[in-house]
């Protein structure tokens, strides 16, 4: 098939990278061309693995290409995709659509023959109406149908995620529309995806509805982790006991940071809002919000107590910036509270992440981004495990930092606290003694 995907940010690149390697014709529309002409030389914008060597096989084979044209991708297609962000509006927990509805404005400009226009972005309940509404007020209704087709992509598994997701949802209020979606999700549902089809509502609810429970189940275990803390219980044996449960389920169950990334806190924030134009209240998601705020916070105040309150001059190392590993997103991180809070305390930080350093960490003369691992924790008085990247898994703490009396802060639970203490450093984690 001939496919349009309109944005090349994380879901549009992705998508369309996949779908040109299920054999489809793809052409990636973005607006910024600088962007284009370094994915037409296999430079991905965005760090997932395996990402930049697909991009390369699918552009040398011509099932793959990039443009700023609009109109001509528009024209040369079948089905048109919209993925352009829909991020949090500042201050509130409303969702900006200002580029769903912009593109939306942009393709009627250009519709001649019948196409499918499909929303992958994340979009609140009846937005597919809204578009709807854009479109034909140019466009006769018989040109085009709009439909809901959400992803479910996990940053650093995205390419496995779309190749083997568990269920493949679409929405969409015609009918005959689902036939066309299962040819072109085909080779996927061969391998045992489940094809879930739905209203165009329905569809945009369940990808919101999912998100939620997901930073629920994340929040829970970290509120559980508190408890376990001050009880003395290991917070993995409850994840393990109660993950156990087939009606529970293990994923999401692992203690650490608050959420963060593209998906979790806007999504969560975006459902609210929803809830709050249909008068339904979800009590339950706005406590998680609120839980996931002030988790940021408390493991701040836990570090104070692991310094005893005297940072000042005091070298520590934060291992992993990222939200979460395998990906070289900063958004939401809880590292962005982290730093700034070490520095305002009079700490020098010195950091280390394998994605590389940080804009948002630029212009400090007590913040150091170190390329090795061994760099970043010599010399250190406390290094604080914020992410978890392999290669922080199995690490020689004294033969790198080579003095006595430093400690670790374990926010990812990545060692054994027998096995460290057993060899006099002192070792903190997160829902352990």
């Amino acid at each position: 098939m001939k496919i349009c995907m309109i944005g090349t940010g994380y879901v549009g690149l992705v998508s369309g990278t996949c779908f040109a390697d299920l054999g489809n014709k793809v052409i990636c529309v973005d607006n910024d061309k600088n962007k284009i002409n370094k994915l037409k030389k296999g430079i991905s914008p965005i760090y997932e693995p395996g990402l930049d060597d697909l991009i390369r096989n699918n552009y040398r084979s011509k099932r793959l290409d990039f443009t700023d044209d609009l109109e001509k991708a528009v024209k040369d297609s079948q089905i048109i995709f919209v993925c352009v962000g829909t991020p949090t509006k500042k201050g509130s927990n409303l969702v900006d659509l200002s580029q769903v509805y912009s593109v939306s404005k942009s393709i009627s400009k250009y519709i001649k023959s019948y196409k499918l226009i499909v929303t992958k972005s994340t979009v609140p309940v009846s937005t597919g109406d809204q578009i709807e509404k854009l479109i034909s007020k140019k466009v006769k209704k018989t040109l085009f149908d709009v439909i809901s087709n959400p992803e479910f992509l996990r940053e650093g598994e995205a390419i496995r995620d779309f190749k083997y997701p568990d269920r493949i949802v679409i929405g969409s209020d015609n009918k005959k529309i689902y036939k066309k979606m299962e040819l072109l999700y085909e080779p996927i549902i061969k391998k045992g995806a489940k094809f879930l089809c739905t209203s165009r509502k329905g569809a945009e609810l369940i990808k919101y509805a999912s998100n939620a429970f997901l930073a629920t189940k994340i929040t829970f275990i970290n509120e559980i982790a508190n408890l376990c803390e001050s009880a003395g219980i290991n917070v993995e044996d409850i994840s393990v006991g109660i993950g156990s449960d087939a009606r529970i389920g293990s994923r999401f169950l692992r203690a650490g940071p608050a959420y963060g990334g593209s998906c979790f806190p806007k999504d969560t924030k975006g459902l609210v809002s929803i809830s709050d134009k249909y008068k339904a209240n979800l009590s339950i998601i706005k406590t998680v919000i609120k839980s996931n705020q002030n988790r940021k916070h408390l493991l701040t105040k836990k570090i104070t107590k692991i310094m005893n309150n005297k940072f000042k001059k005091k070298k520590i190392t934060v291992l992993g910036v990222t939200f979460k590993a395998n990906t070289d997103d900063m958004r939401e991180s809880s590292s962005l509270v982290l730093i700034p809070f070490l520095l305002k305390k009079g700490a020098i930080v010195k950091y280390h992440d394998p994605s590389g350093p940080k804009n948002e960490f630029k212009n400090n003369k007590n913040l150091k981004f170190e390329k090795t691992l061994s760099k970043a924790c010599l010399g250190s008085d406390l290094i604080i495990i914020n992410t978890e990247w392999d290669e922080f898994k199995s690490i020689d703490f004294k033969k790198i930092v080579k003095k006595n009396n430093f400690k670790i802060y374990d926010m990812r639970n990545l060692y054994n606290p027998i096995e460290l203490k057993k060899r006099n450093i002192k070792y903190f984690s997160i829902g352990r003694q």
